[in-house]
């Protein structure tokens, strides 16, 4: 088992159920956010749309979340109206990734740090990292570096790492393709072995499931199959052998009933997963009521439809894992 100082441990406490399961919200999208908002209203994105969004996402459903994760950018004031048995993870990266070099090379908000993340309350730090195992050692050596930073970082404050990781192939443009379907798995979990290495200092991998559901039967629509389900639960179990470390879904933008499906599926297998860090699965619909029709609207959305998203998938992490299984707390 994995060591964790009390510190670290009482913050795990506080972002995930009395059962040990995590079952976290995300908001912290912004430029794609601030888009979609844009969109819906017709009209061109403003500060203020985003801010108040988040805002109502974090009052109308932290009641049913263990924690919630957002940015320091827009998302802050969203914090301050969260649930009080809500735990906060804040993201540390700039959205998206520097364009002006090969690699997807992450970086840090300017302004922000392990320090001010814990003055602000935050139980966490949350890192994204892009990631193609495949890729030259010249590229992911410096996101080696680049972890190992941000994971000193985390112990420096005595702070969970939860570490989201996004695969990708160099010579594949479209992720969503079915050529990319077809090595998604090998990068996921090699990606999850990488970092689960205790060198880079990672107390919770947020990962994708490994597989496009839009590519397994009965799920493939017009698409071909590249997995039959039985496949696709035999990769959620090889994920789940690839580390020792706590492990949380993330839901990659599919819809809620997709994302219910892929859960039952990792249960299913027997995969020892810890809960979920879900975003879009569970609130994107109510992107238009609420730009194109008024913020009472896109509320009226979230307390109904959106908790009833939530409390879905609620429902099925019971048969996720405590992550108390996999840490312990340093004597």
């Amino acid at each position: 088992m994995r060591k964790i100082s009390s510190e670290v441990a009482q913050h795990m406490e506080n972002l995930s159920t009395n059962d040990g399961i995590i079952t976290a919200l995300a908001i912290d999208q912004r430029g794609s956010l601030k888009t979609m908002l844009a969109e819906a209203a017709n009209k061109p994105a403003d500060e203020t749309t985003i801010v108040d969004f988040k805002k109502a996402i974090s009052s109308e459903l932290t009641p049913y979340a263990s924690a919630i994760l957002t940015d320091p950018e827009y998302g802050l004031p969203a914090t301050k109206l969260r649930d009080k048995n809500c735990g906060l993870l804040l993201s540390y990266e700039k959205t998206g990734y520097d364009t002006t070099e090969p690699g997807r090379m992450p970086d840090l908000i300017a302004d922000q740090s392990g320090l001010r993340i814990k003055n602000e309350d935050g139980d966490a730090i949350k890192f994204l990292l892009y990631y193609d195992p495949d890729e030259g050692e010249a590229i992911n050596d410096k996101k080696k570096a680049f972890v190992e930073r941000v994971g000193a970082e985390a112990k420096a404050n005595e702070l969970p790492l939860f570490l989201e990781l996004l695969t990708y192939d160099a010579k594949i443009s479209d992720a969503k393709g079915e050529d990319f379907a077809k090595v998604k798995a090998d990068k996921v979990i090699k990606t999850m072995k990488e970092f689960s290495a205790e060198k880079y200092g990672v107390t919770v991998l947020k990962v994708e499931i490994p597989f496009n559901i839009k590519y397994v039967a009965g799920f493939n629509g017009d698409n071909n199959v590249v997995y039959t389900q039985e496949q696709a639960k035999d990769l959620l179990k090889k994920q789940s052998e690839a580390t020792d470390l706590p492990y949380i879904f993330l839901s990659a933008g599919v819809t809620s009933e997709e994302f219910i499906a892929e859960i039952k599926m990792a249960e299913e297998a027997g995969a020892d997963f810890n809960g979920v860090l879900c975003g879009r699965a569970t609130w994107k619909p109510s992107i238009k009521p609420f730009a194109a029709e008024g913020e009472e609207v896109g509320r009226e959305w979230l307390a109904t439809k959106g908790k009833a998203n939530i409390e879905n998938l609620n429902e099925l992490l019971k048969g996720a894992k405590s992550w108390r299984d996999k840490l312990t707390v340093e004597k």
